[in-house]
């Protein structure tokens, strides 16, 4: 494998590098202090984006979007990680890969327009009672004429606040084995449909994770996404990719941008006489840190590889699922411990930092969840996965 970059992956990953350090970065004390991002700038990074063809990226170009391949999405999400998720989601967009189960009609009223950043949506698959267990939802849409009646509620809705409309979840056939569900496209100013609170977070300040309500809802066929019944492998096999480029490479950015605030202050700050960075003890926190990091860096590259290839990388997904996001988790810490009693400051990001990575290991199937995938896939295989074949 070749682990050189073209030129034309060294020009987009410096566009949305300079973009991320000029346009974004400065906009984050504002968040952090306000709570939320200015709608006037959000809107101008919002245009400055589109005109460097930079929004929707990870969508096919014959759709309008960017039509990156899986390992030049990894590239430009690792950028994205050096700023904060409310801040991607405004300049980058976040239109799901599912959504390319659109039917003609559909791409029209929803796809479309969301490439264009004319409409904005958001996953509601997660419920009080079915996080990991996206299969245990108590969602319902039963039949009713030539549609059906949506009933129920979602919970941890990301960006929620922002969406015009969602991707919905429900059990369609409840006596089936497995039990069959179904996505829908659920537009939030439908009757029937409520939103509920904004829950507020640990970390992610200026994000939204609201509730929804589903009263009775009328949904036609034009409201379906893919076919019936087959809800949950659709998401299998779409969200893997979001998953890979949201948790992994991102969780790449941020660690790199952690290493390098931790690395510039253990180089400034001094102690008894010489700058912290001489201590064995930190230089060992610091050497640990970007050996993980490479680490989680191939490991990210290599499962986007095997997308490109063709290959079912769930399995590397996942276990880049677990590396990266506890890679991160370990960086934060370590960043704290390095900055010491200022590191525990909100006068210094380094704090809000180590907030936001905690949620990786829970986002997007937790830690748990995924060992347990990568455990039965090894035992049912029988052998190790990257074993060289005779």
């Amino acid at each position: 494998m070749d682990f050189g970059l073209s030129e034309e992956q060294k020009m987009i990953v410096g566009t949305v590098r300079r973009f991320v350090t000029t346009e974004l970065r400065p906009l984050e004390d504002e968040i952090a202090t306000s709570g939320h991002l200015d709608p006037d700038k959000a809107k101008e990074i919002f245009k400055k984006s589109k005109e460097l063809g930079l929004y929707a990226m990870n969508m096919p170009e014959e759709l309008g979007g960017g039509g990156l391949c899986a390992v030049d999405t990894m590239l430009v999400e690792e950028q994205f990680g050096h700023t904060s998720d409310i801040l991607i989601r405004r300049a980058f967009g976040n239109v799901y890969e599912v959504m390319l189960k659109c039917n003609e009609e559909q791409r029209k009223t929803w796809l479309l327009p969301s490439i264009q950043g004319e409409r904005t949506g958001s996953i509601a698959i997660t419920e009080a009672g079915a996080g990991s267990d996206a299969a245990g939802i108590s969602t319902r849409a039963v039949k009713d004429g030539d549609g059906w009646k949506l009933s129920g509620q979602k919970c941890f809705v990301s960006d929620g606040l922002y969406s015009d409309y969602f991707i919905v979840s429900a059990v369609t056939d409840p006596d089936s084995k497995p039990k069959g569900i179904s996505l829908f496209l659920v537009d939030k100013n439908m009757p029937g449909v409520t939103v509920g609170r904004d829950q507020l977070m640990m970390g992610l300040v200026g994000s939204s994770h609201i509730e929804l309500f589903f009263d009775d809802v009328k949904l036609g066929r034009e409201h379906l996404l893919g076919q019936e019944g087959m809800g949950l492998r659709h998401a299998l096999e779409t969200l893997g990719r979001v998953r890979l480029a949201q948790v992994g490479a991102r969780a790449i950015g941020k660690s790199t941008h952690i290493l390098e605030l931790m690395t510039d202050y253990a180089r400034d700050r001094r102690q008894f006489n010489k700058a912290i960075g001489e201590f064995q003890l930190v230089q060992q926190m610091l050497a640990d840190s970007v050996i993980e990091l490479n680490a989680a860096r191939l490991m990210v590259l290599n499962a986007a590889w095997e997308i490109d290839q063709g290959r079912d990388g769930r399995d590397q997904i996942a276990m880049v699922k677990v590396h990266a996001a506890e890679t991160l988790g370990r960086i934060a810490d370590r960043g704290v411990q390095v900055f010491g009693g200022m590191g525990f400051c909100r006068e210094l990001p380094i704090e809000r930092l180590y907030r936001d990575a905690r949620v990786y290991r829970i986002f997007d199937g937790t830690s748990e969840i995924h060992r347990t995938v990568i455990a039965r896939s090894l035992l049912k295989r029988g052998k190790v996965l990257f074993d060289v074949p005779a």
